[in-house]
């Protein structure tokens, strides 16, 4: 279990540096190809249909060929993706190369997530933290290799570099034993069997607190990304930084995230995951609100730093919450969540790119302070729900609660 933790971690790594990349070299891309923020938004847009797609049809996949080889054609996908784009064909080959990365990255984040959350029972919080402390690393990296990369001139070259972590990581799947785990890995099931298991997988009670928690993934993943995409771009109109000083800004976000996840799963598992969810969405709601009244680089990027903190560790808390609330279906509640955050990573960049070609910097800040102000009543929805199920009379914090 350990080589599985260790080798999902830095798979998790690499998602976070494909995750980010076209955000960190957004500025620069678009003067290349004398393109707007509209059609960088379609550009995402792009890639994150493709991780949509790659989500929803993991299960499936994995199913049908096995886990272990599913990965491999993932990432391999991913560093063919990665090669063209060093390429810098014509702009209209972007949108496809970038869903082709997109499916890559979302397939093997949704494999590794589901064979976590279904085999670990006891600290799931903090195993899935550790792993969400990878994906923060990644993140906080790429933007500061290509902020350097830019000021280089050779910012094309981060391509490359993703490619080949790719197909080291793929090498490491095909080849590496994990003993006991191997079958697990390698198992395959019939596909019309699997197809009726996800058929009858919900009791009808369970849908309408499923769709709250899809709608609660769809506005964090579209919150968090058109954030990280986007304040390159928004730290420059505001502050007038150069492109690659910009670019530190993303930086500092993941460099929040990371230290927040290397103890967000032990305060969610020891205070209840319900309650950290809840907390942490109200406390990004409030920073969202100020960001767009921060005056002078410093407050800024103070608010980008405590933004990492306060939502460093939602995305995995939630998905281990959302499993102990709909118990008995793992596999399948993974998949959805993070495919519905696919989702919200789409669609709401998109419309912040367009906010960015309209209102500028400022009107997408508020825009993004709409959105956190959703997601935090959704968490109080989410937490209330708890309470209630578990016999609480009314919700409180204080109390002790998984």
């Amino acid at each position: 279990m350990k080589r599985l933790l260790w080798i999902g971690g830095f798979s998790y790594l690499l998602i976070g540096l494909a995750h980010v990349i076209i955000g960190s070299l957004l500025p620069v891309l678009l003067a290349h190809y004398g393109r707007d923020y509209t059609d960088g938004g379609t550009l995402i847009f792009a890639q994150f249909a493709g991780f949509l797609i790659g989500v929803l049809i993991s299960p499936a996949l994995a199913a049908r060929t096995g886990k272990r080889p599913t990965l491999v054609m993932a990432l391999f996908l991913l560093c063919a993706a990665q090669m063209l784009y060093a390429l810098l064909p014509p702009w209209g080959w972007l949108y496809l190369i970038g869903a082709v990365s997109g499916f890559g990255f979302g397939m093997v984040e949704a494999v590794i997530g589901t064979i976590v959350i279904g085999g670990v029972k006891e600290s799931t919080g903090s195993v899935m933290s550790r792993l969400e402390v990878f994906f923060g690393l990644g993140a906080l990296a790429m933007p500061a290799l290509a902020g350097w990369l830019i000021a280089l001139g050779m910012w094309r070259f981060s391509f490359p570099i993703i490619a080949l972590m790719a197909a080291a990581m793929a090498i490491f799947w095909l080849t590496v034993s994990f003993g006991k785990l191997d079958p697990v890995l390698n198992e395959r099931q019939a596909s019309i069997t699997a197809s009726s298991e996800r058929k009858v997988i919900y009791q009808s009670r369970m849908l309408p607190l499923l769709t709250l928690f899809i709608l609660f993934f769809f506005l964090y993943v579209g919150t968090e990304m058109s954030l990280a995409n986007f304040l390159p771009s928004m730290l420059l109109e505001r502050l007038e930084l150069g492109e690659a000083q910009a670019a530190l800004g993303v930086t500092c976000f993941w460099l929040a995230m990371s230290v927040g996840r290397l103890f967000s799963g032990k305060i969610a598992d020891a205070y209840g995951y319900g309650r950290y969810v809840v907390i942490s969405s109200a406390a990004a709601a409030l920073l969202f609100l100020l960001f767009p009244l921060a005056n002078g680089a410093a407050g800024t990027f103070a608010l980008i730093i405590l933004l990492g903190l306060a939502m460093s560790g939602i995305f995995s808390i939630a998905l281990v919450f959302a499993s102990r609330m709909l118990p008995d279906t793992e596999d399948m509640t993974t998949s959805l969540l993070i495919a519905a955050g696919g989702v919200g990573g789409a669609l709401l960049p998109l419309w912040t790119g367009r906010s960015m070609d309209l209102g500028g910097a400022v009107s997408s800040a508020w825009l993004l302070a709409v959105f956190g102000g959703a997601l935090c009543l959704l968490g109080i929805v989410l937490f209330v729900i708890q309470q209630r199920k578990s016999g609480a009379n009314r919700p409180t914090l204080l109390n002790k609660s998984n």
